[in-house]
């Protein structure tokens, strides 16, 4: 296995097992100004993802995640499905044939990612979604990298802006989803979407440090 795929691996089971675990929570914030299957959506999906994990292809990084593309957009309901799979799938397509991936390769994996978020979902930065922690937190991951901070000092930079840029949501007002029927209704709590990157990240940053990768079982 290379250590391009080692550490796709190390995110990708982060990112499932983070979202299974704060299911009920994410849900909650949902159901703040939302229909509350936010929580239910991205757990159901990626509860699939590892249940699937010994029979993903694993041909490289780019590969991989392409295929847990699929299964999230097989098994992931409401809008979080056609999300969240084109996430996937445009950082796979970044990363496809690639043996080695470095910070810039990450940082463009993010950034094709951002814009297949923003096509798919017609939605773009402060409109209350998952843009608004996702894209601040790529910013400052690229330029801490591109200042020559080690990959753990610029995963703690990003982890921190992503978890400022998500409760900052809380002051505006929902352009997009489900929430934008409430109107102003919807300052005043932060977005549930931004708030799970937040989280994704700084777990990310964690396990990125003691190097924990549970093995499927």
């Amino acid at each position: 296995m290379t250590a391009a795929l080692d550490r796709t691996e190390l995110v990708v089971r982060t990112i499932a097992e983070t979202t299974v675990a704060n299911e009920k929570y994410f849900g909650d914030l949902d159901s703040v100004v939302g229909d509350g299957d936010f929580g239910y959506s991205l757990a159901r999906g990626f509860e699939k993802v590892l249940e699937q994990w010994d029979d993903l292809d694993r041909t490289d990084a780019g590969v991989f995640l392409q295929k847990v593309a699929m299964v999230i957009s097989s098994r992931m309901g409401g809008t979080s499905g056609p999300i969240w799979g084109t996430a996937f799938l445009r950082a796979g397509a970044t990363a496809k044939g690639k043996e080695e991936l470095g910070g810039a390769d990450v940082v463009e994996m993010l950034r094709a990612a951002i814009t297949g978020i923003k096509a798919r979902g017609g939605a773009d930065l402060g409109e209350k979604t998952l843009l608004d922690a996702l894209v601040p937190m790529t910013d400052t991951l690229a330029d801490h990298l591109e200042q020559g901070a080690q990959a753990q000092v610029a995963l703690d930079a990003a982890a921190a802006q992503a978890r400022e840029s998500a409760d900052a949501t809380s002051e505006l007002q929902a352009r997009r989803g489900r929430a934008s029927y409430t109107g102003e209704r919807s300052i005043g709590s932060p977005d549930p979407g931004a708030l799970a990157i937040a989280v994704l990240a700084e777990e990310i940053a964690k396990r990125w440090q003691d190097g924990s990768a549970p093995a499927a079982g």
